[in-house]
């Protein structure tokens, strides 16, 4: 089972898990909606395989706190928080906050 984990990983896009956090963000806050949808195609369609990759792509916008990866999404407005296993391809969705929010750091219980 390990062994189709890690050739799905390597012949694969990266799988998003779950999408359904960006729907009701975008709900809540229309002006996220352009920049989430965007930050969907494009790691839907990569094939990271470590976070050097990830900041290839998305450059200053995306940095790191322990397992976690945080996306800049909307100019510096939002934070998406989440977990990229790059051996699988799986990107499990932690958090979608506001930039206010993320600021109070509530986030970083989630890390290890």
């Amino acid at each position: 089972m390990e062994s189709a984990h890690l050739l799905r990983g390597i012949l694969t896009k990266m799988r998003i898990i779950s999408t359904k956090l960006l729907r009701e963000f975008g709900a809540s806050y229309v002006d996220a909606r352009n920049p989430l949808a965007e930050w969907k195609r494009i790691a839907r369609n990569a094939k990271w395989k470590t976070f050097d990759e990830v900041r290839l792509v998305f450059g200053k916008r995306v940095d790191r706190y322990k397992n976690l990866v945080i996306f800049d999404i909307g100019g510096n407005k939002y934070r998406l928080i989440a977990a990229i296993h790059y051996n699988t391809g799986i990107i499990y969705l932690r958090h979608m906050l506001t930039h206010a929010e993320y600021d109070q750091s509530k986030w970083k219980t989630d890390a290890k």
